[in-house]
């Protein structure tokens, strides 16, 4: 079970997106802050993004379990921002030049070999916060 997400975060971190795609079956589905794909080509697109907005993205592992069809991994993901990045609510951020290190937390389910689902979870203000960003306040929202 824990093989493909081994193969998934070696093709991730090597930034090999046809090695990526033969991860998920046909249907596989993410889940996660600024992404819902419903199938492999739009995680493929995700996955795209990412790394042009991180062309140094990697991602280290520090826990991992495997019960039944679940795996789950605790992760560092790190990165320099040069290039755009989409953000949460949409918005394309243009490049900061700053480095990323952010915890997250993944969920995969898994069937035979192959990724079903994916869910994928981290602190949205670490993020915006490493990015150099800081969140409206209430008299700056707009009314």
């Amino acid at each position: 079970m824990s093989n493909v997400v081994d193969r998934l975060i070696s093709s991730l971190n090597a930034h090999d997106l046809d090695a990526v795609m033969r991860c998920y079956r046909a249907d596989a589905v993410m889940v996660g802050p600024v992404v819902e794909a419903g199938s492999p080509e739009e995680i493929g697109s995700y996955f795209l993004h990412v790394w042009q907005g991180f062309p140094d993205f990697g991602l280290a592992v520090w826990e991992k379990v495997t019960c039944g069809e679940i795996v789950l991994a605790e992760l560092l993901v790190s990165g320099r921002q040069t290039g755009p990045y989409l953000m949460v609510g949409g918005e394309m951020l243009a490049p900061t030049g700053r480095g990323v290190s952010l915890r997250c937390c993944c969920f995969w389910n898994v069937e035979g070999d192959l990724i079903v689902s994916q869910r994928l979870y981290y602190d949205q203000l670490e993020i915006y916060a490493q990015l150099g960003l800081r969140l409206p306040s209430d008299s700056e929202a707009p009314g």
